[in-house]
Formats: structure tokens, sequence, C-alpha cells
């Protein structure tokens, strides 16, 4: 059988060096040999952990962040809730069992899942079959049909192919993957520079710039502003634009090479939340945020869910929710509270998101 790495070389070797985008494009989403395609990357047995993973709480909570922000946009009935790469359905499962307490909410539902894996969907297909409430899959936003939606995302923005820029004779040159000398891929930079970048910095300093996620807030917020709604985005990333080499391999959790082993590894880079949120409130959405992921979590009770549910289980178990806890909202080394952020967006006439302070809104 072929190797996505046998294909790129045999690409690279046709037509020259690729960007690092499309890189990650055909790494990541090739239709036979992509990452996403044909495995389960999540768990100890996989590559990496989620937050959905590490604890119920994580997808109850934000089942009731849902149900309230339905609960201020008037109680639209059939409202879409749409989750962007939901992975096993982990997410969607304990926010719709969370739900339950707000049978009206329940009752509104109709579920979308925003998936490209064949074998991610048969698994959330399996995990939500008895979930009770319509569920329905698409490729992207915008099969998701017309109406009210409260659009959910957990480490959907990471995952999208970035273009890297490489600071060069005092000039910005896109970062490339050729054919190395020994063989094996390697990184190098285009032969002429881009005229249209601005901005000082040293040689060697890299720019990281995200057409796809930028593209994706565009539509996210115009359907907003358009239709009515809200979306909640998390992911690991930075608050404030800079430069740096943020992307990152990982296989069976630990850091790899990104260009050894492509279709076989994770590719991510840290999310620019400052850039995402310029481009949502250029459409006239506002935005709240970002916000630490520990601050929001703790913001939308975390601490009281965790006490609740360890007042009714075992010590055994009872000390197993405590150490989710910590790790979802501590800002420690190997925790994800500081690390992680939170971005809404949402349609100017509802009032701020739960865990958002009104202050938080960026003007558009």
């Amino acid at each position: 059988m072929t190797t996505l790495l046998e294909e790129m070389k045999a690409l690279i070797a046709l037509k020259g060096p690729i960007t690092v985008e499309r890189y990650m494009e055909l790494a990541l989403a090739h239709p036979e040999l992509g990452y996403y395609m044909s495995r389960d990357p999540f768990g100890a047995a996989g590559d990496f952990t989620t937050s959905p993973e590490i604890s119920q709480m994580f997808g109850e909570l934000i089942g009731l962040w849902a149900a309230e922000v339905w609960s201020t946009m008037g109680g639209p009935n059939p409202v879409r809730l749409v989750e962007l790469g939901p992975g096993r359905g982990t997410l969607m499962s304990d926010a719709l069992r969370a739900a339950r307490i707000v049978p009206e909410f329940r009752a509104a539902l109709d579920v979308w899942l925003v998936e490209t894996s064949p074998t991610l969907a048969a698994m959330q297909h399996d995990l939500l079959l008895d979930a009770g409430v319509p569920i329905a899959w698409a490729q992207n936003l915008q099969e998701v049909p017309a109406g009210p939606a409260i659009v959910i995302g957990n480490e959907f923005l990471d995952a999208l192919p970035v273009r890297q820029f490489v600071r060069v004779g005092g000039q910005w040159r896109e970062r490339t993957v050729r054919i190395g000398d020994q063989g094996a891929l390697a990184f190098d930079v285009a032969a002429e520079p881009e005229p249209y970048i601005r901005g000082n910095a040293r040689d060697g300093e890299v720019l990281e710039v995200n057409p796809a996620g930028h593209r994706f807030m565009f539509e996210l917020g115009a359907r907003l502003v358009k239709q009515g709604g809200a979306a909640l985005l998390i992911d690991y990333g930075h608050s404030v634009t800079g430069l740096g080499d943020t992307l990152q391999a990982l296989r069976a959790h630990r850091y790899v090479d990104p260009l050894a082993q492509p279709g076989e590894c994770d590719l991510t880079a840290h999310v620019d939340f400052a850039a995402m949120a310029r481009s949502a409130a250029a459409t006239g959405a506002a935005v709240y945020g970002p916000i630490d992921q520990g601050d929001f979590l703790r913001a939308i009770g975390v601490d009281l869910r965790t006490k609740a549910l360890a007042e009714r289980a075992g010590a055994d178990r009872a000390e197993e929710l405590h150490q989710a806890r910590n790790r979802l909202v501590g800002k420690g080394k190997g925790e994800m509270g500081a690390l992680f952020k939170a971005l809404a967006v949402a349609n100017r006439n509802l009032p701020a998101p739960p865990g958002f302070l009104p202050s938080a809104a960026k003007p558009a």
C-alpha cells in the first residue's frame, strides 16, 4: 500500500515544494491516507486526550451552557445545536444527558455534527444512537440548514491548516516542504518574497497565518448575525497575535517530527485567538473573550458539579473527579486551564453568554 509520505514525495518531485498549508491539508484530510480519515486518535490508546475524554463534567457543563443560551434566544423551536469536529461524540453525549433537566430545550433540538472522517462519524453514530433527539451529519457549516443555531467547537480550530512565513534577509518568504538531501522531507522557504506582508522582525522569525480559520470565522459570524444564535470555541492558543512557530505533531502522546510520518500523527498549530476574534467581529457579531478555559469552567459551575458528583461517589471515584477537575482548570505544568482559551461569538441582540462578562465583547 502506498503511504502518504510516498505520495507527497511523488507530488513534490513532479510539481516542486509544497506549502506548509498544503502539507497539513494532505496529512490530516487526504481522502484515503489522511490522519483523521481512518483512525480513532483519542484517549490513552490513541495520540492525545481532549477535555471531553478527561471528564464527563466538561460536556455536561457545555450542555447546560447551551440550554441557557437557548433561553436567552427566546427558546426557538427548532434550534440547530451544531458541534464542529465532534471526535468520538463524547462531548455531545454528555451535553445531551445534562440537557435532560431542561426538557423544553431538548424537545427543540435539531443536532448537527460537522465531521469529515467516516471512521469518527460511525463512532458518533453508535454512541448517539439512543440520544432521543434528531441527529444528522454535515461536511461543513454550510450544509447545516438555516435557522437559529448554537455552535460548539472544542479543539476544532487548531487542526485547520496554517501558512507559515519566515523572515529571511529582511524579507518574508513562505515556508515550504521539499525533499531533502537524504530523501526525507525538509522545510525550506520559497524563492520569491511575499510583497503583501508588512512588519519588521529578526531573521529567522516565523509568522503564522490561518486562512481557513479566518474564512470559517467570517462564515460563522455572518450566520449568527443573520440567523441568530451563539458559538463557543475552546482550543489551545494565545490571546495576543505574535510571532512564533507553533506547528507540532503528536503520536502516542509524545511530540514527534512534524515531517517524519505524515498521516500517522496529529498535526496542529496554536490558535491565534486575537486574529480569529477580529474576523468574527468584522461581520458585526459580538465577540467575547478569549478567556482562560479554567476561568470559563469555574464561571459556569465546574466546582459545584465536581462537589455534587464527588458526594455521591466512592472515595476512589471522588478522587478521580477532583483530579479531572484540576487538570481541566489548573494553570500549572501539564494542566489545561491557562493553555486552553474560550471564545464566544454571538448575535448582538443577545446578552453576554454564560461565563463571559459583558465588558469582554469586542467592537466590530
